[in-house]
């Protein structure tokens, strides 16, 4: 087995305040779940004593971590079924993911991964990049399906990583909601930060990262809405938070308040949540190309069932 690697310094001036999960984050490029586990473990100590995750930290504490050891060969990518290639060329290539598909590997997930369906599949990504995010340029959840683009070329990395910071992506999804939204068609404008109490979750926080969710009602059924929804900035879960925070979860979203007895009968087991179109300019020549999708089996499936109830 492995050693830990241990590590001691002073807490920089720049930390000053942070939460002792933040500070390890940043230091040494943890999740902050991986970093969090790491404290609950009684591997941090600040000035020789044991600090949990949410403690704060003052610049030049002494901070020993007793760190993971780094992971050993990396398995061999493994296809993904269902994933579905909608373009490729020499910058980019675009992908249909499937629901249980995460975007690249992290501590705690050994499912599938898009790196390793595209690795799996003969085709070369960027190298920009942590290594396992290998090409990424954006994310979407393990359970929601739809448009990804993977950059090919380094060129396309870096444009692309910059049109999704400066917003000038056009990234349009589908969500089945609880209820309906009042007005019908609206802007949702509320910084997203981690949930203050479950670090797994987001939520609406006064001192979160700006967020803004435009949504436009395309069908009202009995119990649920059809929104047609075109993110502005592209927080974590953030269509997710947003209409909880509304009152009207998406279905089947039980970790954001969804009702589960809505969920069973239209056969729906993760958030009804489709990226159903991803325009940008294209990294080679700058011309806008724009894709789409259909709804996968499961969900398609729940529209049925609610339009016969209807």
């Amino acid at each position: 087995m492995t050693a830990s690697l241990h590590r001691e310094l002073p807490v920089p001036d720049g930390l000053e305040g942070s939460r002792v999960d933040q500070a390890l984050s940043r230091l040494f490029g943890l999740t902050r779940t991986v970093a969090a586990d790491l404290a609950d473990a009684g591997a941090v100590l600040v000035d020789g004593r044991a600090r949990g995750k949410g403690d704060r930290l003052t610049a030049g504490s002494w901070l020993e971590v007793e760190l993971p050891p780094p992971p050993g060969e990396p398995a061999a990518p493994k296809p993904v079924t269902g994933m579905r290639i909608v373009h490729d060329d020499d910058d980019v290539v675009v992908i249909d993911k499937p629901v249980g598909v995460a975007a690249h590997g992290s501590p705690g997930w050994d499912g599938p991964t898009v790196v390793g369906g595209l690795a799996a599949a003969g085709y070369r990504v960027s190298t920009s990049g942590a290594e396992e995010r290998r090409g990424i340029v954006h994310r979407l959840d393990a359970a929601t399906t739809g448009l990804m683009v993977v950059a090919k070329s380094e060129h396309a990395y870096t444009v692309l990583k910059q049109a999704f910071k400066e917003r000038t992506v056009d990234k349009g999804y589908h969500a089945l909601v609880q209820g309906h939204p009042d007005p019908s068609r609206g802007t949702i404008d509320a910084p997203i930060d981690r949930h203050p109490k479950h670090d797994w979750r987001f939520a609406v926080v006064s001192t979160g990262r700006p967020s803004v969710t435009h949504y436009d009602t395309l069908e009202a059924f009995p119990a649920a809405s059809l929104v047609d929804v075109k993110l502005e900035t592209g927080r974590t879960h953030q269509i997710r938070v947003h209409f909880s925070a509304m009152r009207h979860p998406l279905v089947g979203d039980m970790a954001y308040g969804a009702d589960p007895t809505l969920a069973a009968r239209l056969g729906v087991s993760r958030q009804w949540l489709h990226a159903m179109r991803l325009g940008f300019a294209h990294p080679a020549d700058g011309r806008w190309v724009e894709f789409t999708s259909t709804y996968p089996d499961d969900l398609a499936g729940a529209l049925g069932r609610l339009s016969d109830e209807a």
